[in-house]
This record gives C-alpha cells, structure tokens and sequence, in this order.
C-alpha cells in the first residue's frame, strides 16, 4: 500500500468517527441540559469533548470514542499540555471534569463498560495532580 492509499484510509476512517462523534456529543447536550447546567457550562464541556474526540483522538491515528476511554493520560499528561497553548491547571482540570461526565454519558447509554469507566475515574483521580503540575 502506498502512502496516498494509507492516508485515505486514515481520512476515511477520521470521516467516520467525526460523524458518529456528533451523534455521542448530542447525546452529551442532552443530558447536560437534563441536569440542568447552564448554557455556558455546557458549551464549555461540549468544546473540551470536541477537542478530545476530533482532535486528539485522531490526530496521528484514528481513535474511536470507546478507544479513547483508556487514552485520557496520553492526553491530559502530555498532548493536552504541549500542543494547545491556553492548558493551565485549570484547563486541565476542567478538561478532566468533561471528559468524567461524557464517559459518564456513554456509560448510561451502554457504549462503555462499567469496568473502562472506573478506571478513567480511578487514573483522573490518582493523576490528575501530576497532570496539573506538568502546566509549569
């Protein structure tokens, strides 16, 4: 397989999880607004979600969302902090809030195990610290 072939099977397969990534965040909206957060707050953990999702999880191979469930280190303890230039400890926290409440979503909507969700919670809550200090 030759390089143009590759990347359009990347592309593809980017194409693919950027559509089905829509339908996940809708479904996020809607239960933010059930509990009731104000539209600010929403949009806040939509925008994080996006980036997590559609950037990071694609940016040098394409992840699905389920994947991305056991990659919030890579994001939060590394990429996160180097390629976007507005992470402070309190991006970083706010991300990791986002990230806790989508999986949170997904896992009431049964498209992640109850098993992945407690280890995202359990890695956040042991590394999160770390990941905050790495901002300086």
């Amino acid at each position: 397989m030759n390089d143009m072939e590759e990347m359009s099977e990347y592309e593809k397969k980017c194409e693919q999880y950027k559509k089905v990534n829509e339908q996940y965040l809708e479904w996020f909206r809607q239960d933010l607004e059930e509990k009731g957060l104000k539209p600010k707050t929403i949009k806040n953990h939509i925008e994080n979600m996006d980036l997590y999702l559609n950037d990071y999880l694609l940016y040098d191979d394409a992840y699905s969302m389920e994947q991305g469930i056991d990659m919030v280190n890579g994001f939060l303890g590394y990429w996160f902090i180097r390629k976007c230039l507005w992470s402070t400890p309190d991006t970083v926290r706010s991300c990791s809030a986002s990230i806790k409440k989508f999986y949170k979503s997904m896992l009431a909507r049964g498209k992640v195990s109850q098993d992945a969700y407690d280890m995202l919670v359990f890695t956040i809550k042991n590394d999160l610290e770390d990941w905050m200090d790495s901002c300086y």
